[in-house]
């Protein structure tokens, strides 16, 4: 049986109910975040805690359960439900009430959590993937994990439709990000990504991929890049906790370098599943 967590309390994924005046599904009024679990435990969940209550707290829904909690009870859907490798998805919706867009006076936010097995060391997509650039069609404030989804979800079946494993979305010419992750170029050895704004997500896998750029050796520079830059660049890759590091090949139908993943792709995705194992162990 599996068992997802709804408003403290664990129950089978049949028998767990949600009002239809809830305001997640009434305007998608909600934030969210995923972990990955490696070796049957969570990794980095409490970094990605951190920008849970940044994200509650920008659309002012109160955040009533401590660290604690809310990681007792991501752990506990990874073992009830035998994750070994796979993901933690929680969400917060700003709760249940009459339809009306301001914020109801008196609400008891909606949360929920489940979670899925998913490989992530052994990822066939590690050996490259394609991108379908795609224009950005998001609101202003992006580095919000709400649960409003419309744009990524178009951006990304577009990119199915044309074959594409990710999207990479682009605004007044320059790249933002994936349809969900943080894109990067490489050229001459340096790496570099799109420095944080309300533009794009403050990605917690874009966090620690800065961190083992700078432990490993490898300069970065944080500096916006147009697509034509990515087509030409001597690497890209994007970075996600759904996929961890990913070597990009292709954009639209420009290969990338070699068109085979790149040296320092490789060296960073080898680092961070090392790292992985070491804080899973």
């Amino acid at each position: 049986m599996t068992v997802c967590w709804l408003n403290g309390s664990f129950v089978a994924e049949q028998d767990a109910h949600v009002s239809i005046f809830d305001r997640g599904l009434l305007f998608g009024d909600g934030v969210y975040e995923v972990a990955a679990v490696l070796n049957g435990r969570l990794l980095d969940a409490d970094r990605h805690l951190v920008r849970l209550a940044r994200s509650l707290a920008a659309i002012g829904i109160p955040n009533t359960q401590p660290a604690a909690a809310w990681l007792g009870a991501m752990q506990q859907l990874a073992t009830d439900n035998g994750i070994d490798e796979g993901l933690v998805y929680l969400q917060v919706t700003r709760g249940v009430a009459e339809r009306d867009f301001p914020f109801p006076a008196q609400v008891t936010p909606t949360m929920f959590a489940f979670a899925r097995p998913k490989r992530l060391r052994a990822d066939p997509n590690a050996a490259g993937v394609r991108l379908l650039a795609v224009p950005d069609m998001r609101w202003t404030r992006c580095d919000i994990k709400s649960t409003s989804m419309l744009a990524q979800v178009l951006a990304k079946q577009a990119a199915r439709a044309g074959g594409a494993f990710e999207a990479m979305m682009h605004e007044d010419g320059l790249v933002t990000e994936g349809g969900s992750s943080n894109l990067w170029i490489v050229n001459d050895g340096v790496v570099q990504t799109r420095p944080l704004s309300s533009d794009i997500l403050a990605g917690i896998t874009r966090d620690v991929v800065l961190e083992l750029a700078h432990a490993i050796g490898v300069p970065v520079r944080e500096r916006a890049f147009t697509v034509e830059q990515a087509q030409a660049a001597d690497e890209c890759f994007m970075s996600s906790a759904t996929s961890f590091i990913l070597p990009v090949t292709t954009i639209d139908t420009h290969t990338v370098g070699a068109g085979a993943p790149g040296p320092i792709a490789q060296r960073l995705r080898e680092a961070y599943i090392e790292r992985a194992e070491r804080l899973t162990r």
